[in-house]
């Protein structure tokens, strides 16, 4: 197509020599008159170059022709109305714009584009390219475009985004999980985290959870049960018990550590324990005074009657431990009525009624207590030395 607008250019050029010879023929011929006809002859052209007008009058007879004489060179891509092989008429509109190489990067894959528009929105039009209210375009759409400019666009894609347990669908066009919570104003606090790393690439469909991290300390109170102490008491009955004084619960406040993430708690560490109040310990007294029921006549029947020599004695006297052969507490049971005898004349566990004394049990035997000989018991030594030695009459009852 070059070759053969260089032969219309040509041909043009010498028709134009002719045509100029011819005039000048005439005009030496004819005068100053000719050449005012030859300047009648001549048709108006409006040109617009580049957005630029100007009014010309020309015998070219094409368009190309006209740019020809303009020193216009017409590039594939450049925009011409009309065509290069119009003929030109008298008051015709010529607009030519010349086609600028723009560099379009769409999703990091590069192409270059010649285009006759002015701005970056009329390019997209041009070229068929659809945008979504995600998308994101540099330079923007009415920004005009130049030589060698690169437009940048980068397409948005779905995701989600999990933000503290509240998921929600977005787009974005992000590369880094960093840049994408920045488009989305989102916040980390010093403690939260998210998955995947700040650092990972996101591609459409990817999850990015934002996990919010708390420390908080919660403060539980607690009852702390009092200790009970139980204390031998030899002025109670055995098997019987006394509180001597009521226990009190104390109670603790426990400090902990609890870490919550996304508001459920995840663990929790004791950092501390304060008493607030110290427990009071029960103390009960345990009765051990052994319980001698007094000897009584029985049946009223006396088995057998005979003398016997008799002492006294106490349960504090020398080598005297306070418990009868038959286990008797005599100092737990001060008042009860026992007497020392020799097995093998009263046998242990009789019972007796001494002259003197009174209903009696033989619940005890002595070292020095051998035949006809017994030792009554008296709490207090004046009554045993009271008693002295003497000599009584003893009752067996049935």
């Amino acid at each position: 197509m070059l070759k053969n607008m260089k032969k219309l250019f040509s041909e043009s050029k010498n028709k134009k020599r002719l045509i100029v010879s011819v005039s000048s023929f005439l005009v030496l011929a004819a005068g100053g008159t000719g050449y005012a006809a030859y300047e009648t002859t001549k048709d108006t052209v409006t040109i617009t170059l580049n957005g630029e007008e100007q009014v010309i009058r020309t015998h070219a007879n094409t368009v190309a022709e006209v740019l020809q004489d303009l020193e216009v060179e017409v590039g594939r891509h450049d925009q011409l109305t009309p065509s290069m092989d119009t003929a030109i008429t008298d008051d015709m509109k010529v607009s030519w714009q010349a086609a600028i190489p723009v560099e379009l990067v769409i999703d990091n894959k590069s192409k270059k584009v010649w285009t006759t528009v002015n701005t970056v929105g009329a390019l997209f039009k041009n070229e068929n390219i659809t945008l979504s209210e995600f998308d994101k375009v540099n330079p923007g759409l009415d920004a005009n475009l130049k030589k060698d400019m690169k437009v940048v666009i980068d397409k948005a894609f779905p995701l989600t985004l999990n933000d503290g347990g509240i998921e929600k669908q977005v787009w974005s066009t992000s590369t880094t999980v960093a840049d994408f919570l920045k488009g989305q104003n989102v916040t980390l606090n010093e403690l939260d985290r998210v998955e995947p790393g700040m650092e990972e690439k996101i591609t459409a469909d990817s999850v990015v959870n934002v996990i919010r991290v708390e420390k908080v300390t919660d403060v539980v109170e607690e009852s702390i049960a009092f200790a009970v102490v139980k204390k031998k008491d030899n002025n109670i009955d055995k098997g019987k018990e006394k509180v001597v004084s009521a226990g009190e619960e104390g109670k603790v406040a426990k400090h902990f550590e609890v870490i919550l993430e996304n508001g459920k708690e995840v663990s929790r560490n004791l950092v501390k324990t304060e008493t607030l109040k110290e427990s009071k310990q029960k103390v009960v007294a345990v009765g051990t005074r052994e319980i001698v029921r007094q000897v009584s006549r029985g049946t009223g029947e006396v088995a057998k009657e005979f003398y016997v020599s008799s002492t006294a004695y106490t349960a504090y006297c020398n080598g005297c431990s306070g418990y009868t052969a038959t286990g008797i507490n005599l100092r737990a049971n001060p008042n009860i009525k026992v007497i020392a005898v020799d097995p093998r004349v009263i046998p242990l566990g009789t019972k007796v009624y001494v002259e003197g004394y009174g209903y009696a049990i033989a619940a005890d035997k002595g070292t020095n207590i051998k035949g006809n000989k017994i030792d009554v018991f008296f709490p207090e030594k004046s009554q045993a030395y009271r008693w002295g030695q003497r000599t009584v009459k003893i009752q067996i009852l049935d």
